[in-house]
Order: C-alpha cells, then sequence, then structure tokens
C-alpha cells in the first residue's frame, strides 16, 4: 500500500511540476503589478483576458455592424461598399401606412415586424398562462413529482433545429399527426400550407420548446411563498380561487414579470424553429424580424447586408429598451421585497 502511494505521488509531483514552474515564473511579476496597482489591478489583470475576447467577438461586430448599416452594395468587404449615410434606416422607415405593409417601400420589413408583434403578443401570452398552470399543477402533490418536472424541463435541453425537425415530422402533410387524424376517420389538415394554421403552429411549438424555463422560475416563486398563508387560508374556509387570486399571484407577481420581459426578448428573436418548420412560409406568414435580416443579409440573390445591419440595429435597440424595462422591474421587485 505505501509503494503504491509512493508511485501516486511521483506521478502528481511529475504531473504537477509544469504548473509549478510556471506559477513561479510569474510570482515575482504578479506581486510587483499587485504592489504598483493594488488590488484593483489585480483583477483588472484577470478580467483582461475575458474582456478581450468580448470585445474581438462583441464589440467590434457591433461596431461594424454599425459601419454596414451606412453603407450600399452587395459586396461583402467594406472598401467595396459605398457609404451612404442613413439611407438604408429612411428606406426601411419610407412608409405611407405603417399599419399597411403594402405600402410601404420594405414591404417583406414591415410584413416581418407584423408578424413578429403579432406572434409576441400571443407567444407571450400564451406562454405565461401555460407557464403558470404548469408550476401550479408541478407545485402541488401529485404522484412522481420529480419525475414530471423533468418531463417538461426536457424541452429546454433539445437544439432548436431539433425542435423544428421533430414538429416538422409531426405537422407535414404525411406527418404523424395527420396520421392519427387519418386513422380515427378524420380529414388531414394541411398544418404547415395554411397560413393561419403555420402562424398557430410556431407559436405552439416555440411555447413547447421553451415553457419548461419559464415553469422552474414559477415554481421557484410557489416553492417561496409561505405555507403558513394557505394554512390560514384553508382554516378560514377560503375557495382556491379566491386564494390563487388574493395570496398566489400577487406574491408570485415579481417571477411572473421576470418569465414576461424574458420570454418576451426571447419571442422577439424568434428564428431556429420558425424557419426549420415553416422555412417562413407558406407565402410570408411566418416571416418574422430575425429571419428578414438573415435573407436579406446573407440568403438572396439580391441580398444588402447595409439593409439587413440597418434592421439588426432596429431591432436591437428593441431589445435594449426590453432590458431596461427589465432591469427596471428588477429594481422595483428588489425595492419591494426590502419593505
Amino acid at each position: 500500500m505505501s509503494s503504491g502511494n509512493a508511485t501516486r505521488n511521483r506521478i502528481g509531483a511529475a504531473v504537477a511540476a509544469p504548473v509549478t514552474f510556471a506559477a513561479s515564473l510569474l510570482n515575482r511579476p504578479l506581486k510587483a503589478w499587485q504592489k504598483l496597482t493594488g488590488n484593483n489591478g489585480m483583477a483588472a489583470f484577470f478580467l483582461a483576458p475575458n474582456m478581450a475576447i468580448f470585445g474581438v467577438f462583441v464589440l467590434v461586430p457591433l461596431v461594424m455592424n454599425f459601419v454596414y448599416s451606412m453603407t450600399s452594395g452587395s459586396g461583402v468587404f467594406l472598401g467595396d461598399r459605398n457609404f451612404v449615410g442613413a439611407d438604408q434606416y429612411q428606406r426601411l422607415l419610407d412608409c405611407s401606412n405603417y399599419l399597411n405593409p403594402r405600402t410601404c417601400r420594405e414591404d417583406l420589413f414591415w410584413t416581418a415586424v407584423h408578424n413578429t408583434v403579432l406572434f409576441v403578443i400571443l407567444q407571450v401570452a400564451f406562454m405565461a398562462v401555460v407557464s403558470m398552470i404548469t408550476a401550479l399543477i408541478l407545485n402541488g402533490r401529485i404522484p412522481a413529482r420529480g419525475f414530471w418536472r423533468a418531463v417538461f424541463f426536457f424541452p429546454v435541453l433539445l437544439s432548436p433545429v431539433v425542435v423544428g425537425l421533430i414538429w416538422k415530422w409531426i405537422l407535414q402533410r404525411q406527418g404523424l399527426l395527420n396520421f392519427a387524424l387519418f386513422e380515427s376517420g378524420l380529414d388531414p389538415v394541411d398544418w404547415l400550407l395554411n397560413r393561419d394554421w403555420a402562424f398557430a403552429a410556431t407559436i405552439a411549438v416555440s411555447i413547447w420548446a421553451h415553457m419548461g424555463f419559464y415553469t422552474l422560475i414559477l415554481l421557484a416563486g410557489l416553492q417561496a411563498i409561505p405555507r403558513d398563508l394557505y394554512e390560514a387560508a384553508e382554516m378560514d374556509g377560503t375557495r382556491p380561487a379566491r386564494v390563487f387570486w388574493r395570496i398566489t399571484l400577487p406574491l408570485l407577481m415579481p417571477n411572473l414579470l421576470v418569465v414576461i420581459v424574458l420570454s418576451l426578448i426571447r419571442a422577439v428573436q424568434i428564428f431556429d424553429e420558425a424557419y426549420v418548420l415553416t422555412g417562413g412560409g407558406p407565402g410570408t406568414s411566418t416571416l418574422y424580424l430575425t429571419q428578414y435580416i438573415y435573407e436579406v443579409g446573407f440568403a438572396s440573390l439580391l441580398r444588402n447586408p447595409g439593409l439587413a445591419a440597418a434592421a439588426s440595429i432596429v431591432m436591437g435597440l428593441v431589445l435594449a429598451v426590453l432590458t431596461l424595462v427589465q432591469l427596471r422591474m428588477g429594481r422595483k421587485g428588489e425595492e419591494k421585497g426590502k419593505r
């Protein structure tokens, strides 16, 4: 046993030797840097690599995207493009009636905006309701509660492309759902070829794919509510519906606001599931803003990276506003909780 321990110690020492040697080389410079700059300087030293990566892969592309939005042409390199100032933004906003995309110069952009706004309103509303109902059920005393919680959270772990392919296999003309309808003596439905059904399918699939995450947030809020309140309400003979409206919903409101804001931000960026499921069709019924940016910037034969960049900047500003709203709501929730 002692020989085995000695062997393991030698192997451990051999493996640690390079690390120890490197640490000894860095010891003096780091001590000198700490002495010169203090603890703040050391923090900056260790944060520098992450900030460099963030700058290269986030800030630089963001600046380049803004520059692209002020150029025109189909070329990829900036040297092959012409500076046009705010012409791309003017082109996007050139519209006689913003409620009618056909009166706009970039009718596809406003069609995508209208589709996205309608999708966001319906998806967020249904997401909040479905997540709330699911959280209430999973918080109750049901058999195999841990198993069902895992089942509802599982779709969140799947890739959006996988989610789109699974549901396309189910909803296509010769898919599993139509096969079940045929076996039941019912006529098949063109789920992905009818404009209304295709739009509804993108909403339903998005809810199925992401509701587990929001259910988890609401479930955590439900478990944080003191049980004494429910016991007191039960002793008073309060009806379950009144308990929900008077106790559960008010105390769960901070979590519900987080769910609404996060789902709102995610819904604005809908792309993967919808693109795989419908490709934006039939027609333009499921063309959303992110897909419009992708099509104009990369996939179209008459691609216009400048116009796509301008559309992405507009979308980014909307997301920034939603993020600020989320932060403000979070601060209000914290202040209310401290009181």
